[in-house]
């Protein structure tokens, strides 16, 4: 028996996989503006029937975002590995969903957990450090306000300890094992001198 959060966390290159979004209101946009915080070139196609002018604004800002503006079709999840729907309409997520399924492509549905294969957690971003944060679907206002407290906790110097921690690596000499007793030696110590 699972207890707690049982879900993967996982990071995903989002310029390498092709995202549909269904809806192109507040939650489309929304959905897109979390997408492109994590990858300014992700592949995404946008189906609706109408667009906020935001959205319109964010595609002209970047060559790898398509509108489609019409209802959605069953072809639109010809190619797509992940699909986000964010309309108001229910039933459409549904049947949206299961086709998706029979395709294999995994499925976020915008505030309904239950029929989602995946969720959109919070991230926080320090250079090249991401830390992601998931509530298991029950709380994104706690995920949020968490965000706030690591953005504020995490110094900007983040990313510079990681590059020195990375020509450290790079110079040490031996296998995998040796590397990562030698880095956690090196990291232990910074934390024992309250150097971090």
């Amino acid at each position: 028996m699972t207890v707690g959060n049982s879900l993967f966390p996982v990071f995903l290159k989002l310029n390498q996989i092709q995202t549909l979004i269904v809806g192109g209101g507040n939650v489309g946009l929304e959905k897109l503006d979390a997408l492109l915080r994590n990858d300014h070139e992700a592949n995404v196609t946008i189906v609706a029937k109408r667009f906020k002018a935001e959205i319109r604004h964010r595609q002209g800002l970047s060559g790898q975002i398509k509108l489609i503006e019409r209802p959605f079709r069953k072809s639109d999840l010809k190619g797509k590995d992940l699909v986000i729907l964010a309309t108001d309409d229910h039933a459409l997520h549904v049947r949206i969903r299961s086709l998706a399924q029979k395709k294999h492509v995994l499925v976020n549905v915008a505030d309904t957990p239950g029929l989602c294969d995946f969720y959109l957690g919070s991230t926080v971003k320090k250079g090249d450090l991401k830390i992601g944060i998931s509530t298991n679907g029950k709380s994104p206002t706690f995920s949020r306000r968490l965000k706030e407290v690591l953005n504020e906790a995490l110094p900007d110097e983040t990313e510079l300890l990681l590059r020195n921690l990375k020509v450290i690596r790079d110079r040490l000499k031996g296998d995998f094992s040796f590397k990562v007793k030698a880095l956690n030696s090196i990291t232990k110590s910074l934390i024992d001198r309250n150097e971090i």
